[in-house]
């Protein structure tokens, strides 16, 4: 079987330092690894398409590797790696792709989806998956605000520093969606973000700044103009990791095999 093994894995990030594999640490991709080498007998490096942060979840998360044709079929491997990754982790599909096929570099497009809670009372059941602010948010305000991060610009201002020193920091936002949901019976507030890949904490921090425009701390303009300073001080806090999802990665139909 040429080409290359693709899965679909879906995982809580509380009990990881991160997606990414780190000497010596819990990892997302050092568990899935260790369960693919259990499997297949011999040494696995992946390609993840997005490395995470620590705390922060995923739904659709897709990591790669190349295929040597002695790999299970599908439904085998997928039912033993659930049985090797957990807890924590569970492979939701494996896919074959094109022997080019790698999970960061063909990706077209990445989804986020970010959870607040406002208002005074905690949530219970959304608790480790929301950001609890303790105030009213503007949601009209924030959509406002937010229209100028759609398009290609310069995120320099919304990434950590270090991760931008010496980098191109341009990228392609398509949307910012921000809509209030009931989900077990408590009320939240979405934060959308699709675009063609994000730097190292764009989506939180591009979440903290809006929370600052919809709890009336800055105005509207100020995103605008803090996207135009190109620096990280110039936008709002990072907003904590919990409430943030990888959603999807969109890749060409013609990648599958």
């Amino acid at each position: 079987m040429a080409g290359s093994i693709v899965l679909t894995l879906s995982y809580d990030g509380s009990g990881f330092a991160g997606f990414a594999r780190q000497p010596g640490l819990e990892t997302v991709q050092g568990r899935v690894e260790k369960a693919l080498s259990t499997v297949l007998r011999r040494p696995v490096e992946t390609v993840g398409a997005g490395r995470t942060d620590a705390g922060v979840h995923a739904l659709g998360q897709v990591m790669s590797f190349p295929a040597r044709g002695d790999e299970p079929d599908a439904h085998t491997l997928l039912r033993s790696l659930n049985g090797l990754a957990r807890p924590g982790i569970v492979v939701t599909e494996v896919r074959k792709a094109s022997a080019d096929f790698s999970a960061r570099h063909s990706a077209v497009a990445r989804e986020y989806r970010f959870r607040i809670v406002p208002g005074p009372i905690p949530p219970l059941f959304l608790a480790g998956r929301s950001w609890w602010v303790k105030g009213t948010l503007d949601l009209a305000a924030m959509r406002r605000a937010s229209a100028v991060l759609v398009g290609e610009h310069d995120f320099r201002s919304f990434c950590t520093t270090e991760s931008a020193e010496g980098r191109r920091t341009f990228r392609h936002i398509d949307l910012i969606e921000i809509t209030p949901e009931s989900q077990l019976g408590e009320h939240s507030v979405i934060v959308r973000m699709v675009g063609n890949a994000f730097l190292h904490s764009m989506v939180r921090i591009v979440v903290g700044s809006l929370v600052e425009v919809g709890l009336g701390r800055r105005s509207e303009e100020w995103l605008a103009e803090a996207l135009a300073a190109r620096a990280r001080s110039a936008a709002g806090p990072t907003a904590p990791p919990e409430g943030l999802v990888l959603w999807h990665v969109e890749y060409p139909e013609e990648c599958w095999l």
